[in-house]
């Protein structure tokens, strides 16, 4: 399904439709609705380039859940450090 976005409206917004594809994909990642690849395919760019993306608007590119976390003390606390 295309989606089109008016010429107005990216005007109004001061973006061409390669800035409002990133900046759609940066924040559907951010709200967690893409995976880093597919915000990637979205805005049409390299891993490297969408990290760079992320980056600048200060979106954390990993999230660690509970889980995550709990593992990770878990094997610190094993490790003894």
């Amino acid at each position: 399904m295309p989606i089109t976005i008016a010429d107005e409206l990216l005007l109004e917004a001061g973006m061409n439709e390669g800035e409002a594809r990133i900046e759609i994909a940066c924040r559907l990642f951010e709200a967690g609705k893409l995976s880093l690849p597919a915000a990637g395919r979205w805005a049409a760019l390299s891993r490297t380039e969408i990290e760079q993306e992320l980056m600048q608007r200060k979106i954390s590119l990993y999230r660690p859940t509970i889980d995550d976390v709990s593992s990770d003390l878990t094997n610190l606390n094993r490790l003894g450090v």
